[in-house]
């Protein structure tokens, strides 16, 4: 089973034009399936009211659809946000007779600059999203291939399952009745199963949708952005040191005991700037950051910081995480 991750931004609900409606909390889920071929579209839906589903929205996907309805401040964040996680590939479709000359200036130098531009069709996008997810091969992982990570999105108790997991594999392979690394902590479960787009799996694999029924540990254990991992190199730490990318739209310096909040996978995590190392570049300042909780990640992953007070502008830049 191939899966196309896919994050739609735009007007809200447009996503239930193209797919089936699945999990629904401040980011929504939907899916299309066509014999072997999977798509899972998300969509943020309590944005703008908050940042953090555009994160998460965008941060599942390996392609987006930018649907323009307006020019306005949620648009231009959209962009700074697909342009920090580096979502190269994506479609726009553009509304109330917008053309692309009136967002030219808006996507100079951003990945959108290369969004096909598409007619405003929600049956023709399935279609063409569904063939896309035709074209990914899809073997089954070799017995060598290990060290799975998911990032927790939802978690809940199912009668007569127990604890059950949604999250999207961020890398590697998890496998049926292996036991798990609850990060961040020293907690361990074991897989008792696992479900992609309803049907039953011994593996998933970078990419895969997947459900997974949990022993050994309770769904009131478990927090959003927690995550699932037999990768031994995986990082949880709650102090780090980072050299910082500022947005050319950011306004000035980052300063010590600035509040920001770090996004990284299912994670969007408060953290106070203990120190800063700006050198000759106010942009590309070293930052030693305190956060409240540790954050999980991989040695050299890309995280997104951003200041949610006192600016209209609250996408910062990123860091390369140690």
């Amino acid at each position: 089973m191939a899966n196309l991750n896919v994050a739609i931004v735009g007007p809200p609900g447009y996503a239930k034009e193209v797919g089936k409606k699945g999990t629904s909390t401040d980011i929504t889920f939907y899916n299309l399936k066509r014999g072997e071929s999977t798509v899972t579209i998300v969509e943020p839906t309590r944005y703008p009211e908050r940042l953090a589903p555009l994160f998460f929205a965008a941060c599942l996907a390996g392609k987006a659809v930018v649907v323009v309805d307006e020019i306005d401040a949620s648009f231009g964040e959209s962009v700074i946000m697909l342009q920090a996680l580096a979502i190269k590939e994506g479609y726009m479709i553009l509304r109330n007779y917008i053309d692309r000359s009136r967002i030219a200036p808006i996507i100079k130098g951003t990945v959108l600059e290369g969004y096909e531009e598409i007619e405003d069709d929600p049956i023709a996008l399935r279609e063409r999203l569904l063939c896309e997810a035709d074209r990914i091969a899809d073997e089954p992982p070799s017995p060598e291939e290990k060290g799975g990570a998911i990032p927790i999105d939802h978690f809940f108790n199912v009668r007569g399952i127990g604890t059950v997991v949604l999250g999207t594999v961020a890398g590697g392979v998890v496998r049926k009745h292996e036991t798990v690394k609850v990060l961040p902590g020293e907690r361990t479960a074991l897989v008792r199963s696992i479900q992609k787009h309803d049907d039953d799996f011994d593996w998933a694999r970078a990419g895969d949708r997947a459900g997974i029924a949990l022993k050994n540990i309770e769904a009131e254990e478990l927090d959003r952005g927690d995550v699932l991992s037999s990768d031994g190199s995986l990082k949880s730490e709650s102090s780090i040191s980072a050299r910082a990318e500022l947005i050319r739209y950011w306004p000035a310096p980052l300063k010590e005991g600035m509040v920001l909040h770090i996004g990284h996978w299912m994670q969007f995590l408060p953290g106070r700037v203990a120190s800063v190392e700006a050198g000759d570049d106010w942009r590309r300042p070293l930052l030693n950051l305190e956060l409240e909780k540790p954050l999980v990640y991989q040695p050299g992953d890309r995280a997104v910081i951003c200041q949610l007070e006192g600016s209209k502008l609250r996408i910062a830049g990123t860091v390369v995480l140690p």
